[in-house]
């Protein structure tokens, strides 16, 4: 993806973690992962979130964390 995938700025949700373009937080999608509902479920909830945004944010969510253990 060419563009960010998640963004944050005062004036959209509080300033809260949101995917990019949407005043949807990320915090919702792992609510909804841990609640041990699917990305589907997710996405259908959300449909102003694309699976594209979603699987990069995972991506780079994993990314990270093996990183930081590395």
């Amino acid at each position: 993806m060419g563009q960010p995938i998640i963004s944050r700025a005062p004036d959209v949700m509080g300033g809260a973690a949101v995917f990019h373009g949407t005043r949807v937080p990320v915090q919702t999608l792992l609510d909804y992962l841990e609640a041990g509902e699917s990305i589907d479920d997710f996405l259908a909830g959300f449909p102003s979130v694309t699976r594209a945004q979603v699987i990069a944010f995972l991506e780079e969510a994993k990314d990270r964390m093996v990183d930081s253990v590395s």
